[in-house]
């Protein structure tokens, strides 16, 4: 980068300004603080009391229904038909037969829409089922 001098000469500055690179970072920073929250959130559920904390297991294993007092389902947060979330946790099954189905379903929905998810699990063979709930409250 060449700049003038009072004399008019050229002269070669050698430092290299960070101001804009830092400005750079420190936005997408805030980007990704912003925006990875809003990557983890799955339905806005309001799970039913009870239970205890479980064992732990292998976070790869695990794949999550999600089923909204409406009967909207999704898997691992991603929204599915009755027939597409059989159709995939089959084939989740048969590629790991340790898989553990997280089911978490709002305490407001139906049983109606509880009971199908378990039926075509048990039709299946998936029969490692953890319902998610809240932690129990002490008196």
């Amino acid at each position: 980068m060449k700049r003038f001098s009072q004399r008019n000469s050229l002269v070669t500055l050698s430092d290299i300004n960070i101001t804009p690179l830092l400005d750079l970072a420190f936005v997408l920073l805030i980007i990704f603080v912003i925006t990875t929250p809003l990557l983890e959130k799955g339905m806005e559920l309001r799970l039913p009391e009870g239970g205890r904390d479980g064992l732990e297991v292998d976070r790869d294993s695990v794949r999550t229904v999600e089923i909204d007092r409406n009967g909207v389902y999704a898997l691992d947060k991603q929204r599915v038909t009755i027939d597409q979330l059989e159709q995939q946790l089959v084939a989740a099954f048969r590629a790991n037969r340790g898989m553990v189905l997280r089911i978490r379903g709002d305490r407001e929905s139906m049983l109606k829409h509880f009971y199908p998810v378990i039926d075509r699990c048990t039709r299946n063979g998936i029969t490692r089922i953890n319902l998610a709930t809240e932690g129990a409250r002490s008196p």
